[in-house]
Parts: C-alpha cells; sequence; structure tokens
C-alpha cells in the first residue's frame, strides 16, 4: 500500500471516529479503511487505534503520530499546489540572451508580448553579439543565428530561418547599373560588414555543394548591420542583408533586390538553453512563443 495514503485514511478516520465513515469519504469499503490502518500499525511496530465492536479510540502513540500525519499530509498538499501553480503558469525570472540588432527589432517584441501575458514573469533581456555560457552567466535561453559549433551542455530548437539579400539603392542602380551574376559583384562598389580582423564573405548556395563565398574589397567597413542598410539606402553601394532587416525598405523602394535568379543564402537562428531532465515552463513557454513569431517577422 501507498503509506501517503494510508496516513490519509488514518486521519480521517481518526477525525470521524468510525472507519464506515471514513470509507464513505475515500470511497472504499470499511474492512479496506480497516487494512489501510493495520498496514501502518505494522510498519511501525505499534498499535494506533483501540477496536471495540462498538467504539474506537487512539492510542498514546495513536494520537502523536496522528499530529504528525496531519502535519505531513498538509505539506504534502502544499507541494501539489505549489507544482500545480507553477505547471499552470510560468513565473520567476526569465534570462534571455540575443544577438544586439537582431533581438531588438525581432526577438525583444516576442518576447515582451509573452511577458504581458504572464504577470507573475520576471524578464530579463541582454542584447549582445558575442557568444556567452548558460551557466556560468546565468541565462536561461540563448538565441544564436548560423552554424552551432559548440554545444556541450546544451540542447537547440531551430525557431526560425532568414535569407539574405544582395541588395542596393535606385539612386545606385541608375549610376551603376546592377549586377547579372556573381562574376559582376567585384566591379562595384560594396559596403561590407567587418571587424577586426575579419570580414564577413558573402555566401551563395550551391545544390550538393558547400556555398559559394565572395570576399569584396569594399571602400566602406561597418560592423553594425542597420548602417551598412542606412549606407546602401544612401546610395553607397551594393549591401548583403537579412531579409528581416530590410523587409521595410524594400517595401518602400528605398532598396531594390539584385541576383533575382541567384537564390539567397538561409540563416538558421536557434534557441539554446541548458540541458535538464525536466525544461521548466517559462523556457518551454518563450520557445515555442519565438518559434510561433519569429518566423513572421523575418521572411
Amino acid at each position: 500500500m501507498d503509506r501517503l495514503t494510508s496516513m490519509a485514511v488514518f486521519v480521517k478516520a481518526a477525525d470521524l471516529g468510525s472507519f464506515v465513515a471514513a470509507a464513505a469519504v475515500f470511497g472504499l469499503s470499511a474492512p479496506m479503511v480497516g487494512k489501510h490502518v493495520r498496514f501502518l500499525e505494522q510498519h511501525l511496530g505499534v498499535r494506533l487505534i483501540n477496536r471495540t465492536t462498538r467504539r474506537q479510540s487512539l492510542t498514546d502513540f495513536g494520537r502523536v503520530y496522528y499530529e504528525r500525519c496531519r502535519v505531513v499530509l498538509a505539506e504534502a498538499e502544499a507541494a501539489d499546489a505549489l507544482v500545480a501553480e507553477q505547471v499552470s503558469e510560468p513565473r520567476g525570472r526569465l534570462r534571455v540572451t540575443m544577438p544586439a540588432l537582431l533581438g531588438r527589432r525581432c526577438i525583444a517584441p516576442i518576447l515582451l508580448d509573452f511577458a504581458r501575458q504572464y504577470p507573475s514573469l520576471e524578464l530579463e533581456l541582454s542584447f549582445a553579439d558575442r557568444v556567452v555560457d548558460l551557466v556560468e552567466d546565468g541565462f536561461d535561453l540563448a538565441v544564436r543565428t548560423g552554424s552551432l559549433e559548440d554545444r556541450a551542455g546544451t540542447m537547440a530548437r531551430r525557431i526560425a530561418r532568414h535569407r539574405m539579400i544582395v541588395c542596393a539603392s535606385p539612386s545606385y542602380i541608375e549610376m551603376h547599373g546592377r549586377p547579372r551574376g556573381l562574376e559582376d559583384l567585384e566591379r562595384h562598389y560594396a559596403i561590407i560588414y567587418s571587424r577586426p580582423g575579419w570580414v564577413l564573405p558573402w555566401l551563395f548556395p550551391r545544390d550538393g555543394q558547400p556555398p559559394v563565398e565572395v570576399t569584396l574589397i569594399g571602400r566602406l567597413r561597418l560592423d553594425d548591420l542597420d548602417a551598412i542598410a542606412d549606407a546602401a539606402t544612401a546610395g553607397h553601394g551594393l549591401a548583403w542583408l537579412p531579409s528581416w532587416l530590410i523587409r521595410e525598405r524594400i517595401q518602400a523602394g528605398a532598396l531594390i533586390p539584385l541576383l533575382p535568379d541567384q537564390p539567397g543564402h538561409v540563416f538558421d537562428n536557434y534557441a539554446l538553453w541548458t540541458r535538464t531532465p525536466h525544461l521548466p515552463l517559462k523556457v518551454r513557454l518563450a520557445i515555442d512563443a519565438l518559434a510561433a513569431g519569429l518566423p513572421k517577422l523575418m521572411t
């Protein structure tokens, strides 16, 4: 028998002063109530209830055990209630790290709406392009773009994809023309994303092969994608930018997509979290919210 259930039956029998009354509460037979009590007595090696054909009463040890059982059962009910509360609604602090620009434009709006749904949730967002250690830096969730090289101790789920687009302003195209293929790119001015000692090559997919890497030598080198979009809009050259960043500029006619016959490279966007036997509800629901909302913002 389950000892906690037997404790509950014993307490109810003591409260009501009758096995029959306790049996009615639990939907058991009176003999089954007696079996629960005897199970406890055999387990403890002492008598808990003095029973006669006309009445029953707690023994001295039974009264002490009865009080402790009430405490144990109350604690068990409180624990169940706490778990039920946690399962029904996410609560507590949720710390998320994400790339700065992508985070501001796409991720933060979704997570802010998510936090609005759950008033008991505390949201802490960090916008940084550096890769952090989830455990060491105390984050519940990270969003990353591109390949995942080091996943030791972490789990990942792809939550969105975005396409890269070669684009330029109408004024640039009017003055310099359009590139017709990849071989034309080097004859154009390009605005390059770079950081000290590193330049991001432009990637173009090929069927069944690694993507073609085109590294252009541009007169303008910037380490901020938003600034590159501004420079391209101002007519300073071609740019290779994510679809989510320039969608509104393209719709407004401020930028024009180029190389229509060349498929754009696609980057995967992932949610990462620390490997754990039980994923907290707040993390699981946040991942689901991102997976539902990001594709709509990144096409």
